[in-house]
């Protein structure tokens, strides 16, 4: 690679360093990768960008130095096998998130299942148990418009076998009162009183993120009590959490579910819960 390129990441890292990103030089490729339409490691391939492409770059490397997330200038995030698109109004998808699909993966794959994710934001969750686990049914909730149409548009790309909904949680899906086999949910948790970094806080749409109150658990209840009306009996619950909430959520589902464990990432952080719905009076 020619010192034209070379130059303008060296640039660009700098840059992000001053900005205080964790990763700028990482950044930097990622979104030299994007201009030139190739892989990060395909980068090293070009001597120069373009007139134009060296505009679109520095645009997008300013952009990141004020914070705004990466994946949102890329316009897209990967979750497992597929690649989702992404931008303001809808929650990034974490590689967290990833374990608890797997879950409701393994489980829809035992026997065919119906299955709903909660909150489904870009579709990741409902999108990979769709395409992992074929013979299920697959329902995705989400309220929020803006969210939603990032929803719709990654379903209608990877898997639009996929049913979108556009609905409160509690409102949602009322004629599967009692039948589905599977709820996974990545609920808003995060407790009012916390302090996120500026990328997440000021970007980042704050009804996907905060958990209702001090403590963050009043928006993971209303979940919790959605999919015991929905759940049929001994159907699973797959419910992502803080790794501080492990206690309070065990306490929110033993009233409807068995079962109840708790499961920890490849961090070893406890993140999520599952359990299965205890039969109805």
């Amino acid at each position: 690679m020619s010192a034209g390129i070379r130059e303008q990441l060296a640039l660009a890292s700098r840059l992000l360093t001053d900005a205080g990103l964790q990763s700028p030089r990482v950044d930097a490729e990622l979104i030299a990768a994007h201009v030139l339409d190739t892989s990060r490691g395909g980068v090293s391939t070009y001597d120069h960008f373009s007139t134009g492409q060296t505009e679109i770059f520095d645009s997008l490397v300013a952009a990141r130095a004020t914070g705004v997330p990466l994946q949102y200038l890329l316009g897209t995030a990967p979750f497992r096998h597929i690649l989702l698109k992404v931008g303001p109004g809808v929650l990034i998808p974490r590689p967290e998130t990833e374990s608890v699909a797997q879950q409701a993966i393994e489980l829809a794959r035992e026997t065919p299942s119906t299955v709903v994710d909660l909150g489904a934001g870009s579709g990741a969750i409902a999108i990979s148990v769709a395409l992992e686990a074929p013979a299920s049914k697959v329902y995705a909730v989400e309220l929020e418009k803006d969210a939603f149409v990032w929803l719709a548009r990654n379903v209608s790309a990877l898997s639009p076998q996929v049913q979108i909904v556009n609905a409160d949680v509690a409102e949602a899906l009322h004629e599967l009162n009692g039948a589905v086999d599977i709820v996974v949910a990545n609920p808003p948790y995060v407790p009012l009183i916390s302090r996120l970094p500026s990328e997440i806080a000021d970007f980042e749409p704050g009804v996907a993120i905060w958990g209702g109150n001090e403590d963050g658990t009043s928006v993971p209840a209303l979940f919790i009590a959605a999919a015991a009306r929905l759940l049929r009996t001994d159907g699973w619950l797959i419910c992502e959490h803080s790794d501080t909430h492990a206690p309070q959520i065990f306490d929110l589902m033993k009233e409807y579910f068995r079962q109840v464990t708790l499961h920890h990432d490849l961090n070893d952080r406890p993140r999520w819960t599952s359990g299965r719905r205890l039969a109805r009076p």
